[in-house]
């Protein structure tokens, strides 16, 4: 028991058995931290592992790193990785390397690599729960440039099939935050399941943070539609690049009126939470796919443990930086 739930105990506790209070002190003290701290979990007292989730993609990504600059119509010697992806999935990989609970819902195909994928996510620790459909499993190829920036080409099969009725009750115990990419809230049925799954955390007092994903999928989607739904959902954490901004239409420094901390991802440059800017370490990337995901890992990780928003952004950059250090979206 943390000590809040113990202070608990001590003040309501006198006079009765303790094992009749201790199943309930705990979401009490969640409570006190949540109305006294700003945030659930911001006490420094807070110290009991909270499950994080993340909703959508899991498919196969194909790395290529070229050695120099792309022949056309010719031979390009190159380092190639397959893997697993999707941001989803990556998201919360990252989450678990951090020796936080993570759970991922997912649909991928009933086949080799989506059986494999699904082992490999357990296998670093990762609680995932499946829904096995008959269209293949999703790929993703990624092209990255000497300079670490990437081109990607998407197929992604089953992913996009999820359905709000696909949903168990039991999935959701215990969640103390969702994140959802953009990627899960661009198509349907995906979209209404992602939008079914941050109702069934939030009715909880769960936090919700979104990753705007992608400046292409934002400018299909409609910038302006994305940021009514923003705007209705009021995410507790948004994360976006400037571009993504742009996308949807709204300066960088007007965030503020969709998310109550939006965070600026600057690339290699570092973040921006909230007028602070948050510097990257110098270091030399060789492939940034997983980058992102890592970042929002760290960054909800320390803001459920109560870090102030800097020092969560500090230790959001340290990871992200780790992450672009190496080939391939997972640690």
């Amino acid at each position: 028991m943390n000590r809040a739930g113990q202070m608990v105990l001590f003040v309501f506790g006198a006079g009765q058995h303790l094992d009749q209070l201790r199943a309930g002190c705990d979401q009490l003290a969640d409570l006190i931290a949540s109305n006294v701290f700003g945030h659930p979990g911001s006490s420094p007292l807070y110290s009991r592992a909270q499950m994080i989730l993340s909703i959508g993609d899991l498919v196969v990504d194909i790395t290529i790193v070229p050695e120099g600059p792309l022949r056309v119509d010719d031979d390009n010697p190159a380092r190639i990785r397959i893997g697993g992806g999707g941001q989803a999935a990556n998201f919360c990989a990252w989450t678990a390397s951090m020796g936080e609970p993570a759970r991922l819902i997912t649909r991928v195909g009933d086949d080799d690599s989506g059986h494999r994928l699904v082992g490999e996510l357990r296998g670093v620790g990762v609680e995932v729960r499946p829904v096995y459909a008959p269209e293949p499993t999703g790929v993703i190829a990624v092209l990255v440039d000497p300079g670490g920036k990437r081109t990607m080409a998407t197929q992604r099969g089953a992913s996009t099939g999820l359905r709000a009725d696909d949903l168990r009750d039991e999935w959701f115990a215990e969640v103390r935050l969702i994140h959802v990419p953009a990627y899960s809230l661009f198509v349907e049925p995906l979209a209404s399941a992602a939008m079914a799954a941050i109702e069934l955390v939030r009715r909880e007092g769960g936090v919700l943070s979104i990753d705007l994903s992608s400046p292409a999928g934002l400018k299909e989607y409609g910038g302006a539609r994305m940021a009514g739904e923003l705007k209705r959902l009021r995410p507790d954490l948004l994360f976006a690049t400037e571009p993504e901004a742009l996308a949807l239409g709204v300066l960088v420094e007007d965030l503020e009126g969709l998310a109550k901390v939006p965070v600026i991802k600057l690339g290699s440059a570092g973040c921006s939470v909230l007028g602070d800017v948050i510097p990257a370490q110098r270091k030399k990337g060789i492939d940034s796919t997983g980058a992102g995901d890592a970042f929002a890992a760290a960054f909800c990780v320390f803001y459920l443990k109560g870090a102030p928003h800097i020092e969560a952004a500090r230790k959001a950059v340290e990871m992200a930086s780790q992450a672009a250090a190496q080939m391939g979206a997972r640690p």
